[in-house]
């Protein structure tokens, strides 16, 4: 288990539902390890901000999460955490390693921008 104040996905199943059912969604797919515990204080810190954006952990060793590490975009990637974003379904983004915060709130503001209507 990941001890993180992030929603959990414990399962395949819980993966399709977070991203079948909301528009952006952030899932950091990782250990509680030196390069995953700074990405997730991140997501916890900018979640408040970014009220548009669902933010989930899931664990990297869960035989679970091969929906992730089996994903064409996190091909060839040498470090964890996997970070993948998903936008109405489909990877948008994918990172892996350590991240900033000004990293992570770039491709949040990219791929998600919130658009204000008058």
């Amino acid at each position: 288990m990941l001890y993180t104040n992030l929603k959990h996905l414990e399962s395949a199943a819980d993966h399709k539902k977070a991203i079948s059912e909301n528009e952006n969604v952030m899932v950091i797919c990782g250990r509680m390890g030196p390069m995953c515990i700074p990405v997730y204080g991140i997501a916890e810190e900018l979640e408040p901000e970014y009220k548009h954006v669902k933010f989930f952990d899931m664990e990297f060793d869960n035989p679970e999460s091969s929906v992730i590490r089996s994903l064409p975009e996190v091909h060839g990637f040498m470090g964890i955490p996997f970070t993948i974003y998903y936008k109405n379904g489909q990877v948008v983004k994918a990172t892996s390693s350590i991240q900033s915060k000004d990293q992570v709130k770039s491709i949040l503001d990219k791929e998600f921008s919130a658009k204000v209507t008058a």
